[in-house]
């Protein structure tokens, strides 16, 4: 069962405008390895585990992905309120707003936009396990790109929090394998999906 707080999991306050990296920050709304993708693939992965342990754990960060995707729009929403004519042009803000004005829509940093065929879901316990794990590292990453772009306190702030959470989802990922790996036949976890086939 999902409950709605009408909080952020973590504050979002921005006091300055800044289309420059609100237009590299969107990456992690709807990019390659952005909060949207991950949240759908956790919460799809979820229904194939075959063990309570493993569900729960995906429905866990599934639902918190869907909270950091939420903070993303905010910071978003909060970089690109009120701007100027000036300031979408001088900003390299203007390809986004000739499509988007400054709404929150799901794309890569590239002008990408969000698509399902990068969601990884293989119905195997062993492969989105492995999966979630570089897709936690990836963002991490990506996290680790923006501070080094931003020169804002108010945006390191929170991706600041967002990247530890990835750190914390890697580990968890890392039991959820171990204990997969655990429950297995060690010498059937490569020729075998534990998934399916019994």
């Amino acid at each position: 069962m999902f409950v709605y707080e009408k909080k952020l999991q973590y504050p979002v306050k921005i006091k300055n405008t800044n289309p420059k990296l609100a237009a590299l920050i969107i990456s992690q709304y709807g990019g390659p390895d952005g909060e949207l993708g991950a949240s759908l693939r956790y919460l799809s992965q979820r229904y194939s585990m075959p063990y309570p342990e493993l569900k729960g754990l995906l429905t866990d960060i599934g639902t918190e992905e869907l909270g950091h995707l939420e903070m993303i729009g905010t910071i978003v929403h909060q970089l690109t309120r009120n701007l100027t004519e000036d300031q979408i042009k001088s900003g390299g803000f203007d390809a986004y707003f000739i499509d988007h004005t400054a709404g929150v829509y799901p794309t890569a940093a590239s002008g990408s936009p969000w698509n399902a065929a990068g969601m990884a879901v293989k119905g195997d316990t062993i492969a989105d396990l492995t999966e979630d794990l570089a897709a936690e590292q990836k963002a991490r990453v990506t996290y680790d790109n923006i501070l080094r772009m931003s020169d804002d306190p108010d945006v390191s702030d929170a991706i600041k929090f967002l990247r530890a959470r990835e750190i914390v989802h890697f580990q968890r990922f890392g039991e959820g394998l171990r204990l997969a790996k655990d429950k297995l036949d060690e010498k059937n976890v490569y020729y075998m999906n534990p998934s399916f086939d019994r």
